[in-house]
């Protein structure tokens, strides 16, 4: 009976500890580590061509193929109606069957994931373009386009810095307070191109003046959040589509007074803008508080790939 009592307690023992333990995946310090990960980056769509898709030499009677994966690489979810690749940068007349046509980022696939705790690389996907007839005109023996594979996106940014906020900042002492005014810490991106480089706090009295700086820290172009992303590949955007963020500022602790521009729209010059909110704090002590910063825009970039068309010897 003693023996039996015994066994029994060591498995209740053993069952304890099992059911205490926290996996290793899920440890407050792993998670952590995984969320600043996905919080941080300065890449959003990230495209590339699969090697010899297309081939560097092809034969004008050869069909022309190209394979392009498109990988999230940001933290912004996309569906199909927010992000289109296009090839340009040749002639219809001689690559033929609709390989300029504009196609989803998203195809087959409905959401194309950015990354997150569960998949730190973003989801990716293959588009496939093809042109069953290559056809050079009469006389003419070669031609060597370079090929302009152009993707455009809408995305969004999101930060979150926290800052500290004191109504009575000239009345107190340093020794009774809980935090001191001072540059929020940013950097290193927020999982997107477009993203927030600065953040100051002025107290004027009880109301807190923040300057939020923003800058395009990716390699292409920033657009209006109102730009066509669909056919941009095809000329069809004009200089008020460029250089242009929405923005939304929160501030968890305070109350809006002002924020500008009045008409939520940054311009970016030499891709840096600049937002200034103010907000009243209430209370008589200094406490910190997150910065809520959301900016709404489009953006286009490109990569290129030379390739030789030759005449079939007859």
């Amino acid at each position: 009976m003693k023996k039996g009592v015994f066994v029994i307690l060591v498995l209740l023992v053993i069952i304890l500890s099992a059911c205490s333990r926290v996996p290793q995946g899920e440890r407050p310090q792993d998670t952590a580590a995984a969320l600043r990960a996905v919080q941080t980056g300065t890449q959003g769509i990230v495209t590339s061509v699969l090697a010899n898709s297309p081939p560097a030499l092809i034969y004008d009677s050869s069909e022309l193929v190209a394979l392009v994966e498109v990988r999230n690489r940001g933290n912004y979810n996309l569906d199909q109606t927010s992000c289109f690749v296009q090839i340009t940068g040749f002639d219809t007349n001689i690559i033929r069957g609709g390989f300029d046509v504009s196609r989803s980022c998203a195809e087959n696939v409905g959401t194309l994931q950015g990354k997150n705790v569960y998949n730190a690389q973003g989801d990716f996907n293959q588009i496939e373009f093809h042109s069953p007839s290559v056809q050079l005109p009469d006389g003419v023996f070669e031609y060597n386009p370079t090929l302009n594979f152009v993707t455009c996106y809408q995305y969004h940014t999101k930060a979150s810095p926290q800052v500290c906020v004191d109504p009575l900042f000239y009345q107190v002492t340093s020794e009774q307070k809980s935090c001191i005014p001072q540059p929020a810490a940013v950097g290193g991106g927020q999982g997107a191109p477009m993203g927030v480089s600065y953040v100051g706090v002025n107290m004027v009295g009880n109301k807190a003046v923040f300057e939020i700086n923003v800058q395009n820290m990716g390699t292409g172009r920033v657009l209006s959040p109102y730009a066509n992303v669909q056919n941009c590949g095809q000329a069809s955007l004009d200089y008020t589509d460029f250089d242009r963020v929405g923005y939304d500022v929160r501030l968890s602790g305070g109350t809006l007074i002002d924020c500008k521009p009045h008409d939520k729209i940054v311009r970016l010059n030499n891709g840096q803008g600049k937002i200034v909110c103010s907000y009243t704090i209430p209370g008589t002590s200094s406490f910190e508080t997150p910065l809520q910063i959301d900016l709404d825009y489009g953006y286009i970039d490109s990569i290129q790939q030379p390739i030789k068309i030759v005449r079939t010897p007859q």
